[in-house]
């Protein structure tokens, strides 16, 4: 079994990740129209020049949307427009890179643990990814909602359930599973299994967020890989990590198929 292998280029090391790519048959997972840098500024030149480098990729292309801020499930009216519109940016322009899969966070505020707030957070996230998907549907793009401070697979878990569209999935940020959960990486696993198309993989020192490469922290991923190779569609596994010598690292971990050098 040949893994789908994905890089996540930043704006500082894309054009290096083209090239790993290239000599691996790998995937890219764009990361510059993450920022509100590039979604404010030239974004249709960026978007051009990426476009020429990726059609030289014979892997997946993906797309990181934008997160910092992003609360689609916000009580605040405002604050939900604000977010579908950066949102559905990030759809145009996937579509235009022929990415076929964006990435977005839900971005729960964990510290805050009502009933009440829980109940409203998912009715409201209900009605904000039904609508998104809907859109993603005519573009051709599909969506997979990525946990970040979510302390249990439910919290997303209950709106892909309800909202039920095949271009709605999920993506398991398995280094955010790890520092912001107490639950074990199986129920993860289990509970996204039926949505699972995309999967970020990098190590971490058990305390920060840092994108370290796969034999370099507390995670043993030797172990972690083999449940999402065992599900009846196994998911895409990003290599989420900031240098590109880290990905380099990660990849014997990983079943290739017969590189390529260019």
């Amino acid at each position: 079994m040949v893994d789908k292998v994905v890089l996540s280029a930043n704006p500082t090391n894309f054009r290096e990740c083209v090239e790993l790519a290239l000599q691996h048959d790998l995937g890219i997972e764009v990361m510059a129209f993450a920022f509100p840098n590039a979604l404010d500024g030239d974004w249709k030149s960026l978007v051009a020049d990426y476009r020429n480098q990726l059609s030289r990729v014979r892997g997946l292309i993906t797309l990181h949307g934008p997160f910092m801020d992003m609360a689609p499930g916000s009580p605040d009216k405002l604050i939900i427009d604000a977010t579908m519109n950066r949102y559905k940016h990030a759809l145009q322009i996937a579509q235009e890179l022929e990415a076929e899969l964006v990435v977005f966070h839900a971005n729960f505020l964990s510290q805050v643990h009502t009933e009440e707030y829980r109940l409203g957070w998912t009715r409201r996230n209900i009605d904000f990814w039904g609508t998104l998907v809907s859109y993603a549907s005519i573009l051709g793009v599909t969506i997979a909602i990525e946990n970040m401070w979510e302390f249990d697979p439910y919290l997303i878990g209950d709106v892909l359930k309800t909202v039920e569209h095949p271009r709605l999935r999920a993506c398991l940020d398995i280094g955010h599973a790890h520092l912001y959960s107490r639950l074990p990486f199986e129920t993860w696993v289990k509970t996204a299994a039926p949505y699972l198309a995309h999967v970020h993989l990098n190590n971490n020192d058990g305390e920060d967020d840092v994108h370290r490469a796969l034999p370099d922290g507390v995670l043993n991923y030797r172990e972690l890989l083999e449940p999402l190779r065992a599900l009846p569609n196994p998911p895409s596994l990003v290599l989420e990590m900031d240098r590109v010598d880290d990905m380099r690292a990660s990849l014997p971990y990983l079943a290739l198929g017969v590189s390529e050098t260019e």
